[in-house]
């Protein structure tokens, strides 16, 4: 079992790294893998609605992120995103992605749990922290919890290090996610059945 880790920010080794690095080491200790993929500092490209998707089974565009992105979801059984605050948002370059990896992978993604972390200096969180949950609520992918919501405090990189709740939220997220991958097998032939979507316009 493994799970992809993302990190959402343009530092490769920043307070973001730093609070998922946490999650993949209690992982390890609980015989669960993990990999980081980060997003880097090149422009990352958007969702433009085209719905080619539909056709190729995945995005028009090739670009190298979303390519690594597509491949690592279909084979990890576990899914967590990390992101810095921007103005009480996730990183828009990370949501660029997030759209179109969602929006052309959901079978792969869908019923393996996901969980959000999110790194501020002082605020914007639990608006970020919502924002990156509606990606899994809206795909049936189950939301793992910890012992608070899972944010971490840090400006400059290196000092979320100095946030012993923080760090210890990250580690009881690591272990709660642990705990429902083990589970999985037991849970698996109990899918729930899916019915065939309904889809209701406002505007007829």
């Amino acid at each position: 079992m493994n799970v992809l880790l993302i990190n959402g920010s343009p530092r490769a080794n920043g307070n973001t790294f730093l609070a998922l690095t946490e999650v993949a080491r209690t992982l390890g200790k609980e015989g669960i893998g993990s990999r980081i993929i980060q997003l880097g500092t090149k422009a990352v490209q958007g969702c433009i609605a085209c719905n080619r998707c539909a056709q190729l089974g995945r995005c028009v565009f090739h670009d190298a992120l979303y390519e690594e992105v597509r491949e690592a979801v279909g084979q990890a059984d576990g899914l967590i995103v990390g992101s810095p605050v921007y103005y009480a948002g996730p990183n828009g370059s990370l949501c660029a992605l997030l759209d179109r990896i969602f929006y052309t992978c959901s079978a792969q993604l869908a019923y393996k749990p996901a969980a959000a972390v999110v790194v501020c200096r002082r605020g914007g969180a639990s608006a970020t922290f919502d924002r990156l949950n509606k990606y899994f609520t809206i795909n049936n992918m189950p939301v793992i919890s910890s012992q608070y919501w899972n944010s971490i405090h840090g400006r400059l990189p290196g000092e979320a290090a100095q946030d012993a709740e923080g760090l210890q939220t990250m580690r009881v997220l690591a272990r709660n996610m642990a705990r429902l991958l083990k589970a999985g097998p037991r849970c698996d032939e109990a899918l729930p059945q899916q019915e065939a979507w309904i889809a209701t316009n406002f505007i007829r």
